[in-house]
């Protein structure tokens, strides 16, 4: 069963996030201080660094990866809702080197900006708040009725 709400939008932000900052702790802390509790998030640019997580199905624990050195952003998308009344960014990322590979995963804290254009679209709905999934071991949206 698909668990969907209607929302509407309410606001839209473009922008450019600061050279040498942490990716994931300049989302969130954007939607922090602009007070957004549900989103969109798209973005390109690169990174210094990366950290990726993979979230392991069977231990139920992330695994992280480390990529110590410059990467293009060919895709950042991800959604802010609400965990323990905060503002949470939920975010994938995917990240090329120079020869065009691939990496991917979960947006974690450690991924340096070297230069990113964001787009976030606010939307204004129901509250998307997250609480622990038994079924995945995951913190997920609970919808309600």
């Amino acid at each position: 069963m698909a668990f969907m709400k209607p929302v509407e939008s309410k606001a839209l932000f473009m922008g450019r996030l600061a050279h040498g900052s942490d990716l994931l702790e300049a989302i969130s802390e954007f939607c922090l201080q602009n007070r957004i509790r549900l989103g969109r998030i798209k973005a390109i640019g690169a990174v210094q660094k990366a950290r990726v997580g993979f979230y392991n199905q069977k231990t139920r624990e992330y695994q992280y990866n480390d990529i110590d050195r410059p990467l293009e952003i060919t895709n950042l998308a991800g959604n802010v809702s609400i965990k323990d009344g905060r503002p949470m960014v939920h975010a994938h990322i995917t990240l090329a080197d120079e020869k065009g590979n691939c990496f991917g995963g979960h947006l974690a804290s450690g991924t340096i900006i070297f230069a990113c254009e964001l787009i976030l679209d606010v939307f204004d709905g129901p509250a998307f708040e997250r609480g622990f999934d038994e079924a995945t071991g995951l913190t997920l949206w609970e919808m309600g009725e």
